[in-house]
């Protein structure tokens, strides 16, 4: 009983160092979202509404994908630089690969 309180006040003490790199949640959508429908209670048309549900959109499925935001725009800069890098002889060019 001791030993588990006394394990219990260590992850309690210790919490935030495990979940530091997770993800920011707004409910159930990442936090990033959330930043749409802000500009939508600033600014409520219909545009700023389909753009609110767009971005969510978009949100959950890079998380379906299992992509963060950062992890996404980084494959997609490297799908615009493409594979063929000149500075390179044949041997170090990249291939493009889907770790999917």
């Amino acid at each position: 009983m001791a030993k588990n309180q006394v394990q219990d006040m260590q992850d309690q003490v210790n919490w935030h160092w495990r979940n530091s790199m997770r993800p920011v949640r707004f409910f159930a959508f990442d936090a990033r979202a959330a930043v749409s429908f802000l500009f939508l209670l600033v600014y409520f048309r219909m545009i700023t509404f389909i753009f609110a549900i767009l971005s969510t959109f978009a949100f959950y499925m890079l998380e379906k994908y299992g992509l963060t935001f950062n992890s996404a725009m980084r494959r997609f800069r490297s799908y615009l630089a493409g594979n063929k890098r000149p500075a390179l002889m044949s041997f170090g060019r990249r291939r493009m690969k889907d770790f999917g």
